[in-house]
């Protein structure tokens, strides 16, 4: 990224961006450049003062570098997922198939190489922005027998009381909801709430189906497509 920092006509809306990146000048050049753009900018200069940030704000985006002393981006973002699904774009200085592969592995949304252009990292934080909006509009309360879950907080109810689910098991819900009635692969489940092993979700979906489903072992909600992953049949869904 250049030192010369020009704005680009794309729109920031005031999303409120976390900058965390170890190099003094790469956060500097980020901030003035994002900021210009019409962004909210906070910035860490490790993995530690992020999480101090992420107790204390609400972040619409995270742009983190992979290689970073203590705990890496890759670690960090997998241990986001366990918990928030916050959209993540991390930025490394390897390009390679496999490191690429690896962060979207580890729940990152999307991975950009340096050096990038300043004008690409705008469109690609529009882009993950476009989709975040499309998910939350799509996200509608479900119900599922005597349940109510409410995909944009994260909550679920029976019978009208709280009921308590893990943030393993909230992210996984949101995403089976947000795509009520069709079939998500196993391994597409793993990448995109962060679990790491398809073996995971199996084990988060035996879970899920004993707190919601009369018969787990019979699921009228929670269903497994063969040779394909799972669907998440609500009440009023074909």
């Amino acid at each position: 990224m250049s030192d010369a920092i020009q704005s680009v006509p794309v729109e920031g809306d005031d999303r409120h961006i976390l900058v965390v990146d170890d190099d003094t000048r790469i956060r500097t050049l980020l901030q003035r450049f994002l900021t210009s753009n019409g962004y909210r900018v906070t910035t860490a200069g490790d993995a530690a003062e992020a999480r101090q940030h992420l107790k204390n704000f609400t972040f619409d985006l995270i742009v983190l570098d992979v290689m970073m002393p203590g705990e890496d981006g890759l670690g960090l973002t997998a241990s986001l997922r366990k918990t928030s699904d916050v959209p993540v774009l991390l930025l490394t200085a390897r390009g390679e198939a496999a490191d690429r592969i690896a962060g979207l592995e580890s729940g990152a949304d999307d991975y950009l190489a340096k050096p990038f252009e300043p004008r690409e990292l705008l469109l690609r934080i529009a882009a993950i922005g476009r989709r975040a909006r499309a998910e939350r509009a799509a996200l509608k309360e479900i119900r599922l027998g005597a349940f109510r879950f409410d995909p944009e907080r994260g909550e679920m109810t029976r019978d009208g009381q709280q009921f308590k689910l893990t943030g393993a098991e909230t992210a996984l819900l949101r995403l089976l909801a947000a795509n009520a009635g069709k079939p998500i692969s196993r391994l597409e489940l793993a990448q995109r709430t962060g679990a790491g092993l398809e073996r995971s979700i199996d084990v988060q979906v035996t879970r899920l189906r004993r707190k919601i489903e009369d018969d787990p072992k019979m699921p009228l909600y929670l269903q497994t497509v063969r040779s394909v992953g799972y669907v998440l049949i609500p009440d009023g869904v074909a």
